[in-house]
């Protein structure tokens, strides 16, 4: 996978198909609505109605900009049945600066409503572990400067 790509579920894959499909259809048909009812109210200078449907507006642009993007470019699968290396669709338990964690690699759609942090590959933390076995050792640098040690401890398959 490139970096630019997104491990997904196939379960995750349709629902953010789902919203962006509601989204680019009855979604914009609303915010369209609420701002056309709210241009009726008169001036629009003073207007809050219009001023917040119109905000309401730009972030809805913006979630289907970024779901088509990340649909674009995501790789639907399983996670890895059986796993020794950590890779995108891997839970690891990792000691970072002297403490456990545990999270998936991979992306934050896949594990919306599960309680787990969640690294992209591309992150830092994701890229010093990105093909580590457990017992093995790498390190990132943080936004500080700072250099902070990783120990792999554990990896298995999402089971999300």
């Amino acid at each position: 996978m490139s970096a630019s790509t997104t491990w997904l579920t196939q379960e995750a894959f349709d629902r953010l198909q789902a919203e962006l499909d509601h989204l680019t259809t009855e979604g914009r048909h609303e915010i369209a609505q609420k701002i056309e009812d709210a241009r009726q109210e008169g001036d629009l200078k003073e207007n809050g109605g219009y001023h917040a449907a119109r905000e309401e507006q730009a972030k809805q642009e913006a979630r289907i900009i970024q779901l088509t993007e990340l649909l674009r470019d995501a790789e639907v699968g399983q996670a890895p049945k059986q796993t020794e290396v950590v890779e995108s669709g891997t839970v690891v338990t990792a000691t970072i600066a002297g403490r456990n964690l545990t999270f998936l690699l991979g992306s934050r759609e896949a594990a919306r409503d599960l309680d787990i942090d969640v690294y992209s590959e591309s992150s830092p933390l994701g890229a010093a572990v990105l093909g580590k076995k457990a017992g093995e050792k790498s390190s990132y640098e943080a936004p500080n400067g700072s250099t902070i040690e990783v120990t792999v401890e554990k990896v298995e398959p999402f089971q999300g």
